[in-house]
């Protein structure tokens, strides 16, 4: 799992970005769901880093349709 700088996501093509974002997204399923089944995750910050990496992905998403 990698978190993105807004340029760095900017400098991805449309493929690369989509599979990004499916990545992330099942990164972000798994860490919640550690979560929710009582255990604490091993960095507690990284569901934050996940979905702000995720906004940032789609906030590009939506400048490139403009």
């Amino acid at each position: 799992m990698a978190i993105f700088k807004i340029d760095e996501i900017r400098n991805m093509n449309e493929e690369e970005i989509a599979e990004e974002l499916r990545k992330l997204e099942t990164d972000l399923i798994r860490e919640r769901g550690i979560v929710t089944a009582g255990g604490a995750p091993e960095k507690p910050g990284m569901i934050k880093d996940i979905r702000k990496t995720i906004a940032r992905i789609n906030t590009v998403k939506k400048e490139r349709m403009q």
